[in-house]
C-alpha cells in the first residue's frame, strides 16, 4: 500500500507542502497532522497544501484538513489548497467544505506571490 509523501518548500513567507499519495486513516493523516503542527510551532502560519498528487482521501483525511485549518487559523494563520484533483474537489463539494477552504488552481500564482509582500491580513496569490 502506497503511503503519503510530504515535501516542504518555501515561496517567500508561504510554506508549501506538496502531498503525494493517499490521505487516509493511519500514517497518511498522521503525517499531515505532524507536518502542519510542526510548521505552526516553528511560526510558519501561511501554509499552502498542494494536493495535486493526492488521488484518494478518506474521511480521516478530510478530518485532518479541517483540524489543520482550525489549528492554523486559531493561531492567526491561513491554510489554502492548491491543485485539487477532480476526485478531491468532488469530495469537498459533497461535504460542503469547498466554501470553507481558499482554493488555488494554478501553481504559477504561488511563484508570483513570493515576489511581493504577503503582510496583509489575507494572503494574495493572484
Amino acid at each position: 500500500m502506497a503511503e503519503l509523501e510530504l515535501k516542504e518548500r518555501q515561496a517567500g513567507d508561504v510554506t508549501i507542502l506538496d502531498l503525494s499519495g493517499p490521505v487516509r486513516m493511519g500514517e497518511g493523516s498522521i503525517a499531515l497532522r505532524d507536518a502542519t503542527r510542526r510548521l505552526a510551532d516553528e511560526g510558519k502560519k501561511k501554509i499552502l497544501l498542494n494536493l495535486g498528487g493526492v488521488k484518494y482521501m478518506d474521511s480521516s483525511g478530510i478530518g485532518e484538513l479541517i483540524a489543520n485549518y482550525t489549528t492554523i487559523t486559531r493561531q492567526g494563520g491561513q491554510v489554502k489548497l492548491l491543485n485539487l484533483t477532480d476526485k478531491i474537489q468532488d469530495l469537498l463539494v459533497i461535504t460542503k467544505l469547498l466554501t470553507v477552504f481558499d482554493i488555488r488552481i494554478r501553481h504559477w500564482r504561488v511563484c508570483n506571490c513570493a515576489k511581493r509582500s504577503l503582510s496583509s491580513q489575507r494572503m494574495q496569490f493572484a
